[in-house]
């Protein structure tokens, strides 16, 4: 379980296609500094298992369904990428609950400055996430914690703070990019609580 908190900017350094999915190398080094082989670390919100270690880098395996819902198959050697370790059980809970399971892609429609260095971000999310997601919620947008402040049909939007775009792979974003979305976990589970409690129960044989 992760946060929503990014620790570290990473770099691409290989993305290599295999014939079932692919190895995505990172470099780094912050996250590095309690990793073990076997660890999970969130790339752009999608929780990866390091299957190499270096002092500099790790290297994860992306299953095709991780290609299918992901923005990671995209990836080119240097692009920047959100990192994460997951969370302690003894440590503060800064963002909110992301388990690092992306939902699917969405597409940047708008990044421009609102002055003073912050910036509005409004992406178009698939049409069946959108009941997951109200005003004033949460949404790990590429495995970053941000809190809607616009609801609009199938358009969310974002202030993001100067200290987000400038410590995150947002920066890189520009209209038409995809970013990785999970929507709130809470949401899905009060979703299911609210069906089976109004399914009328089944009669005796």
């Amino acid at each position: 379980m992760f946060t929503g908190i990014i620790e570290e900017l990473g770099r691409v350094a290989a993305l290599e296609s295999k014939p079932a999915g692919a190895r995505l190398t990172v470099a780094c080094s912050r996250i590095l500094q309690d990793a073990t082989l076997g660890a999970s670390i969130a790339v752009n919100g999608a929780c990866l298992t390091a299957v190499e270690l270096a002092s500099d880098r790790f290297s994860a395996d992306l299953a095709p369904e991780t290609l299918k819902r992901t923005n990671l198959g995209a990836l080119t050697p240097g692009a920047p990428v959100n990192l994460e370790r997951p969370l302690r059980a003894n440590s503060r809970l800064d963002g909110h609950f992301v388990l690092g399971h992306i939902d699917a892609t969405a597409e940047v429609v708008t990044l421009e400055a609102l002055g003073e260095c912050n910036w509005w971000l409004s992406i178009r999310v698939p049409r069946e996430l959108t009941r997951y997601i109200v005003s004033k919620g949460s949404v790990a947008v590429d495995g970053i914690s941000l809190t809607v402040a616009e609801v609009d049909d199938d358009l969310v939007g974002f202030t993001i703070i100067p200290h987000t775009f400038e410590h995150t792979a947002l920066k890189a974003r520009q209209p038409g990019s995809l970013v990785n979305i999970e929507v709130d976990i809470l949401a899905k589970h009060l979703e299911k609580l609210a069906v089976v409690s109004s399914t009328p129960p089944r009669a005796s044989d």
